[in-house]
């Protein structure tokens, strides 16, 4: 990994202010949801604010044929995204007041025939990789230069079909997709191990020929130097995989590795006190 890929500490700053957005945001929805998914959002706020608020190419036309592109493999985490494509201008911010209302875009999983800025309208975990994949061979074979960044769920490493994509990247050499897994440990059932265990995760990416980096999740200097590098080095001849090691429901010390929060609601009390917990810290 290039040592001159970490961020300076004006940026850190920034994007550590941004994740906590990201969590706060997640919070104010879900309230008007009414049920919401936050700790699979709080495990992956760094990842959200990194690759939106650094790493990725972006335009002010959410169609431009040059802008990377993300996938989420985790589409029930889409709630921590729409703030970020608001703030980013794709939306209007007041669409997010309706969130899961009647006639609204915005779902608890990313529609992108609706929602601007939204690449792939993900669900049912498994196929995401398959898509980007395919995305990042159409960009060769057009001769463009985006990359493809894929989010997928730890869970979702039990999913066949994640293999079958890997290997195919792998043979086709695509250099412009890289994949974060983010290993918060926990699913809709359990912890990830107890219902079907994944490791060793990085000697099997390695084994499917992708390159690997093993990263603080919630570090994000270390997070952001390592999708800067990945995004970087296309000399590497193989697609990236960043597996993230993060903590379901960071932020929140009683969601933290707690799965009954996978799905959950915060009665208004308790989501001021999430608030106030997020906002005392600097994660």
């Amino acid at each position: 990994m290039r040592n001159d890929a970490r961020p300076d500490e004006a940026t850190i700053a920034r994007l550590r202010e941004r994740a906590q957005f990201v969590r706060l945001e997640t919070i104010r929805l879900i309230e008007i949801a009414k049920v919401g998914h936050y700790s699979s959002v709080f495990s992956a706020a760094e990842i959200f604010a990194a690759l939106y608020y650094d790493v990725m190419r972006l335009n002010a036309d959410p169609k431009w044929p040059d802008r990377d592109r993300f996938l989420m493999g985790k589409g029930h985490a889409a709630v921590g995204l729409f703030p970020i494509l608001a703030d980013l201008g794709y939306l209007p911010v007041e669409v997010l007041n309706g969130y899961t209302r009647l006639g609204n875009p915005l779902g608890d999983h990313p529609d992108m025939r609706k929602v601007p800025g939204i690449d792939f309208s993900s669900g049912s975990i498994g196929h995401a990789l398959s898509n980007g994949l395919g995305m990042a061979l159409a960009g060769r074979m057009q001769g463009r230069d985006f990359t493809t960044f894929v989010m997928l769920g730890d869970g979702e490493m039990q999913e066949g079909q994640v293999w079958e994509a890997a290997t195919c990247a792998a043979h086709h050499r695509l250099s412009r997709l890289v994949a974060i897994v983010d290993r918060n440990g926990y699913q809709l059932d359990g912890a990830v191990d107890d219902v079907m265990g994944i490791e060793p995760l990085d000697e099997k990416w390695r084994a499917f020929g992708w390159e690997v980096h093993v990263v603080d999740g919630h570090d994000v200097a270390e997070l952001t130097a390592a999708l800067r590098a990945a995004r970087a080095d296309t000399a590497r001849e193989k697609p990236c995989c960043i597996i993230a090691r993060t903590l379901k429901g960071k932020g929140v010390s009683y969601m933290e590795t707690e799965p009954g929060w996978h799905l959950g609601y915060l009665d208004p009390s308790d989501a001021e006190a999430a608030r106030a917990e997020i906002l005392s810290k600097v994660i």
